[in-house]
């Protein structure tokens, strides 16, 4: 009996495989191909996005695209371009709650989804797994170069201080049952690294589940067919797109015309009109929120 007790956690210790031990580092990278189309990561501390977002699948642990470890109870996202780590702070439009979370892995895989929170960062956001949600992203400039300089990797670039950002009235709101936070009255901050520490290389410290809640403000589905710098060009790409093209800022001898699409009443529909958009050749075509 004991004998065959011993086996049986043999097998189960054999099952579960090799513990992943995180060796984050600092990556940008190369453009690369996900999910059938490509994207091109860049180093961006003041990015502000607004799009369609999705809860990732859970799965089988594994390492990221800077080499930490996935964690569905965590508080971690993916994106598709942004330098990794990079901390953000990230709203569900749908009913104003938002949420500090690290970005640490590329994705999501699906078109038209420019982000990907985990399963525990999904449920405080009030997202469900399969459904899209609205969703706003803004990187946190000072946090996430802080996040970057403990970190070998890519070279980093700091020394720049991203533009302030006029302030939005928020209220507490008590973190869903299980969290293990506290509510606050604005994001909330990392702690400064001093310049002659050593650099990390243990697993990265896990941000508090921390729920904001302020007002919610869903907004128009539209299809961005991309941005050009002649009329000539963006009137092209727009008549495939089925949209309009515009000029954005002031007049100027480098004057930009953005192409857009919609709105449209459902996701399924911004979805079809993003196929016709990659089929008409343009393959930068994404869904944003307006």
């Amino acid at each position: 009996m004991t004998r065959a007790l011993l086996l049986l956690l043999l097998l189960a210790a054999c099952a579960r495989g090799p513990v992943l031990v995180p060796e984050p580092r600092y990556v940008v990278g190369a453009g690369y191909q996900l999910g059938g189309h490509w994207s091109y990561p860049r180093e961006d501390y003041a990015l502000v996005e607004q799009g369609l977002a999705v809860v990732l699948s859970a799965g089988t642990p594994r390492r990221t695209a800077n080499g930490e470890v996935t964690d569905p109870t965590a508080m971690l996202a993916a994106h598709r371009t942004l330098q990794l780590p990079a901390i953000v702070l990230v709203t569900n439009l749908e009913n104003g709650r938002a949420l500090l979370l690290r970005v640490h892995d590329r994705g999501p895989v699906e078109r038209g989804r420019f982000l990907g929170v985990s399963r525990r960062a999904g449920e405080l956001l009030g997202a469900l797994p399969g459904v899209p949600f609205q969703a706003r992203l803004e990187v946190l400039g000072e946090e996430s170069r802080t996040a970057a300089e403990v970190l070998e990797g890519d070279r980093v670039q700091v020394g720049f201080t991203a533009a302030p950002v006029g302030a939005v009235g928020r209220e507490s709101l008590a973190p869903p049952e299980g969290a293990r936070g506290v509510a606050a009255s604005g994001p909330p901050r990392v702690m400064a690294v001093a310049a002659d520490e050593p650099r990390r290389t243990a697993a990265p410290a896990r941000l508090p589940e921390t729920v904001t809640q302020g007002a919610a403000r869903p907004g128009m589905l539209m299809v961005d067919g991309g941005s050009f710098f002649t009329f000539a060009l963006a009137r092209q790409a727009a008549s495939r797109l089925g949209g309009t093209a515009e000029a954005v800022g002031p007049r100027s001898r480098q004057q930009e015309f953005r192409v857009r699409a919609g709105p449209f009443g459902s996701v399924a529909e911004a979805d079809q009109a993003l196929v016709r958009a990659v089929a008409a050749g343009l393959a930068g075509a994404r869904i944003v929120v307006e």
